[in-house]
């Protein structure tokens, strides 16, 4: 076994801060994700130093390949399908949450020094969380109750995990944020963002922080553990402050329109998020650096000038986002999640039927 550490979905949000912190650690990194163009294109900003090997996780034999050549003494398995993507392609969205991390662990464990396995899970396993009736936190005792596919996929996922022999550890995502700022952002996510209640609890964390656990989790004693990955207390927040108050600091200052609030007496209309005990992760990993107050200054900084010109079009971008905003011109007080992600993606349940393509 080498000293590697495999990085899959190495292109993503946190595959990328992952692989970047990594190789600032010193660790010898191999990246891998599907062979693209924007992919591909993506190399030339990765650290000196990085490798690169492509790989499409559903393939099994592709997956032995990789972990046999790499023979890595750690594997962060990020990849992933996520929402609202994965309500629109559940059956791929199946292939690799599920079949693609089945794949991994089998070639891991079947190397002559398995390696130790880094789960990224997702608190969405708990399912809806109505925070009128439900005041806890979550921790990794919750009993998981997925509602939607996503869940239930990572609620699959652990599962082979645990039972797959290898050295693992599972860690449960909360909101990831990033201080990057881009003007590119998919039409998609801003309606998904528009679905959730207003008044749900989220617990964020910056997308640094989150690779600093990742890092933390290849060696530390933390094997056999489940732990949440969320900011500290300054990060709890509810859903309607996230995306005003960033916009806001870039300066899109009121360009979001209200969303809806969720309803307190429907313990199903909300969506898979809450507030996290997050205290036995940071105490084990010590991945905390950047409060909430933090990254909206430094989303401020980041922004530079352009926050001027940005808050002249706000009026305008707020009269725009109020049209195509899940709700306009819908029925009703409150928010429906599912039913919004229904009409939009198509039925999100977990237990759904569906036919391969």
């Amino acid at each position: 076994m080498s000293d590697a550490v495999l990085v899959t979905g190495a292109f993503g949000l946190v595959g990328t801060a992952t692989v970047r912190h990594l190789a600032q650690l010193g660790y010898r990194v191999v990246a891998t994700d599907l062979d693209t163009p924007a992919n591909r294109k993506a190399v030339a900003g990765l650290p000196a130093g990085v490798a690169v090997r492509w790989a499409d996780l559903t393939d099994a034999g592709q997956v032995s390949q990789l972990v046999s050549a790499v023979a890595p003494a750690a594997i962060i398995h990020l990849a992933a399908v996520i929402p609202p993507l994965c309500y629109a392609k559940p059956v791929v969205a199946r292939r690799v949450n599920v079949d693609g991390t089945a794949n991994l662990t089998k070639a891991a464990a079947a190397q002559p020094s398995p390696s130790r396995f880094v789960l990224a899970s997702s608190i969405a396993v708990y399912g809806p969380r109505n925070p009128y009736r439900t005041t806890d936190v979550l921790t990794a005792e919750t009993p998981v109750r997925p509602y939607d596919l996503y869940g239930g996929h990572k609620v699959e996922a652990e599962a082979i995990v645990r039972q797959s022999g290898l050295d693992w550890v599972i860690l449960r995502l909360g909101g990831v944020l990033t201080v990057d700022m881009r003007m590119d952002t998919d039409p998609n996510l801003i309606y998904f963002e528009g679905v959730l209640p207003t008044d749900g609890r989220l617990q964020t964390v910056d997308v640094r922080d989150v690779a600093d656990a990742f890092a933390a989790a290849t060696t530390a004693e933390v094997t056999g553990r489940v732990l949440l990955i969320g900011g500290d207390d300054s990060h709890r927040l509810l859903q309607g402050e996230i995306g005003s108050s960033t916009a806001a600091a870039m300066g899109l200052v009121g360009a979001l329109p209200p969303g809806r609030c969720g309803n307190p007496d429907d313990d199903g209309a909300w969506f898979a998020t809450d507030w996290m005990d997050t205290a036995t992760a940071q105490s084990l990993l010590g991945h905390q650096h950047h409060s909430w107050p933090q990254i909206l200054a430094e989303t401020a900084q980041r922004a530079g000038w352009k926050r001027y010109p940005l808050r002249l079009v706000a009026p305008l971008a707020r009269e725009y986002l109020k049209r195509v905003s899940p709700y306009y011109r819908q029925p009703g007080r409150y928010a429906d999640p599912w039913g919004a992600v229904r009409r939009k993606w198509g039925p999100p349940e977990a237990d759904r039927k569906v036919k391969p393509a």
